[in-house]
């Protein structure tokens, strides 16, 4: 710990120094003047006593004691000042640090590679300081200013004990030894403990968000959860709770021993004295002095103590934090390179091969994909056979483990990936219901589109989106987000609706559509292919789907098993074979054919 805080404090000071260099060399500066008037006011001390202890009257040794005690009053009031000028420097501070971090904190999350979301230790790290960077951010600038004042003061009344008897200062800090080796001891158990307990502290945390949040809260009365989710938690926090007593009672134990042992070089500084003022080696008004200064110590020592427990703790989630910052610098997705070329949507995929980082069999196995700009590709296959994972390969979203993917002939990794993505355009299944009005739910990422009015209404017609608005209190600009005032809350059909809108809004030579229809009824389903088809008279599209009654007028379809093609061709051409497309199509329709009959 005595190595790790002061480098801890460091990074910490260097990060006030860049938010703010005047109130962060305020606040040091402060705190420095304060301190040094503290072994300032011990040093007149001495002048004091020594004249109110000599022979004479009682005003004649007043009056030559009062430039004395007038300095430390001004040493008193000046140190006041001081502390509250550096309390003052230090809140103007915290809200510019918990500022910087938090956005150092989403420009980092937002440019990281989108494969690192489905890293289990990155998703680790990230809930960690979500939760207790900015909070820790702010306790160890008080524990910064705690520490700072501590330490010089400490510092200023060794210098002053020195001056008094050199003898004074070993044994002060042998005294003091217990105190140090209890605060240390404690520190490390805190740390041990949150180790241990860290992983049913998160399990804890997921439970509670799930019994706070307005999404599961239907499911959760729908299938009676409450008192399992209750029950799970109890014993987590049990769990918990042992712990922490446990960690309570040894923490006392351990400030009682080093308590105890301070205590008595404490006395032995004590008794010291008395023997240098029994040999008449200290004056009596030096040892008066020695006495404030080693209570003073004693208190500076309490502080320091205390806000290094304060700290270490915090210390432990800023490191989290810089060490995250490291690592996601080092998951920095790639910027700069080729500008995506005009025939983006000509794509070859040779040999590509993607895992997931806990995944323990590849996603996409040797690959191999051709597509030609204005064609209609459909993608098919079960559930995990590789669809979605296809899809983001061909977005830029995934960079594949190895193979290539090229556009217009360009390599993808020589792509500039802004410029890529800026031509594509991505209709997922799993969409965000962004919690803006429903024309920013279309518009989103296309904000200063200049054709805006006319996009916007070419999209919605499309899709059907502007039946949606005209059904909502305030048209397009309704907030659609049921958790504030004014919100109103969608059906997923209607969701889906926005979000082929959004997609097409963005006018893209590549559409890439995964699973549009997923939640529509047949109409609308209906309806949504027909644009489709008509988008795609100028533009390529991408079309993965379940139901395979709508990708039979697709120019080439792609049948995929276990991250492989296994079968390509026309619809006309997979029928015609005795392979699985013909078997899934044919298993479709025959579950039409009886629910019709």
């Amino acid at each position: 710990m005595a190595r790790q805080l002061p480098a801890t404090f460091g990074r910490v000071l260097r990060e006030c120094w860049q938010v703010s260099r005047s109130d962060t060399a305020a606040l040091v500066l402060c705190t420095l003047i304060a301190e040094i008037g503290t072994a300032v006011g011990l040093l007149a001390t001495t002048s004091i006593l020594d004249h109110l202890l000599e022979a004479g009257p009682t005003p004649d040794r007043i009056r030559a004691a009062a430039p004395a005690l007038l300095l430390v009053t001004a040493m008193v009031v000046g140190r006041g000042v001081m502390r509250e000028v550096a309390d003052w420097t230090r809140s103007r501070l915290t809200p510019q640090l918990r500022r910087s971090l938090q956005i150092q904190l989403l420009r980092l999350t937002t440019s990281v590679e989108l494969v690192a979301f489905d890293d289990d230790a990155f998703q680790n790290t990230l809930h960690r300081i979500r939760l207790r960077s900015p909070h820790a951010m702010e306790a160890l600038l008080d524990g910064v200013l705690r520490l700072l004042s501590a330490a010089i003061g400490l510092a200023m009344i060794a210098g002053v004990l020195g001056v008094l008897h050199p003898v004074l200062v070993p044994l002060l800090l042998l005294a003091l030894a217990p105190t140090w080796w209890a605060s240390v001891r404690s520190a490390r158990m805190s740390y041990e403990v949150y180790a241990a307990t860290g992983g049913a502290e998160r399990r804890m945390e997921t439970l509670t968000d799930l019994m706070a949040d307005r999404v599961p809260a239907a499911e959760i009365r729908a299938y009676t959860m409450r008192s399992f989710l209750l029950g799970e938690f109890d014993r987590l926090s049990a769990l918990v709770q042992q712990r922490a007593l446990r960690l309570e009672r040894k923490q006392a134990e351990t400030r009682a021993i080093g308590g105890a042992l301070a205590s008595l070089g404490v006395g032995g500084v004590y008794a010291t004295l008395g023997l240098l003022l029994f040999t008449a080696a200290m004056p009596l008004a030096v040892a008066g002095t020695a006495v404030v200064a080693i209570r003073t110590a004693m208190n500076s020592l309490r502080g320091l103590v205390d806000s290094m427990n304060w700290s270490y703790e915090n210390a432990l989630f800023f490191r989290d934090y810089l060490e995250f910052r490291d690592h996601a610098a080092q998951r920095q997705e790639r910027s700069g390179g080729t500008t995506a070329p005009a025939d983006v949507d000509r794509i070859v995929a040779r040999d590509v091969t993607f895992t997931y980082p806990s995944a323990d069999r590849p996603a996409l196995n040797s690959l191999s994909i051709d597509i030609e700009p204005g064609e209609i590709i459909a993608i098919v296959g079960e559930n995990g056979s590789g669809k979605t994972t296809l899809a983001k390969i061909l977005s830029g979203l995934y960079q594949p483990d190895s193979g290539s993917v090229t556009y217009g002939g360009v390599p993808l990794r020589e792509i500039d990936l802004m410029s890529l993505r800026d031509r594509i355009a991505v209709v997922a299944q799993n969409f965000t219901h962004w919690p803006f009005s429903a024309r920013q739910n279309v518009t989103i990422g296309r904000h200063d589109h200049r054709e805006a009015n006319a996009g916007f209404a070419a999209a919605t017609s499309a899709s059907g989106a502007d039946e949606v608005f005209a059904g909502l209190p305030a048209r397009a600009d309704t907030l659609l987000d049921p958790t504030y005032q004014g919100g109103v809350e969608l059906s997923g059909g209607q969701w889906q609706r926005i979000a082929v809108a959004r997609g097409l809004y963005r006018d893209a030579p590549l559409l890439i559509c995964d699973e549009p229809t997923a939640a529509l009824d047949a109409r609308t389903e209906h309806a949504i292919f027909e644009t489709i088809r008509k988008h795609a008279a100028q533009r390529t599209v991408v079309l993965i789907t379940h139901r395979l009654a709508t990708v039979r007028y697709a120019d080439r379809i792609f049948v995929l098993e276990q991250g492989r093609v296994i079968e390509q061709g026309s619809h006309d051409e997979l029928m015609a074979r005795d392979g699985v497309y013909r078997e899934f199509y044919t298993l479709q329709a025959q579950a039409y054919h009886r629910a019709s009959a």
